[in-house]
């Protein structure tokens, strides 16, 4: 699988680490412990297009949310997680 990372250009997956959905939203600090553990352990087994953050260790090092059909593992799209600071 090939990823175009906005910074370095296209890669090879092998440069880069993979942490799990991008779209969970973090409970408050003093939210119920039932919150946490879905939080925690509970994630949807999505099929089709999907957003992951993963993180370009083996280059720029940045964190990118990649969305990508499960099904075929074709990319669908990457954006920095967060934009650049303005100069």
């Amino acid at each position: 699988m090939r990823i175009t990372c906005p910074y370095c250009g296209e890669r090879g997956n092998e440069e880069f680490t993979v942490t799990g959905a991008a779209d969970p939203v973090r409970p408050a600090p003093d939210a119920p412990m039932d919150a946490w553990v879905a939080y925690v352990h509970e994630r949807e087994n999505a099929h089709g297009a999907h957003r992951e953050l993963w993180h370009h260790a083996a280059g720029c090092r940045a964190w990118l949310v990649v969305e990508r059909d499960t099904r075929t593992h074709a990319v669908l799209g990457v954006t920095p997680l967060r934009p650049e600071p303005a100069a």
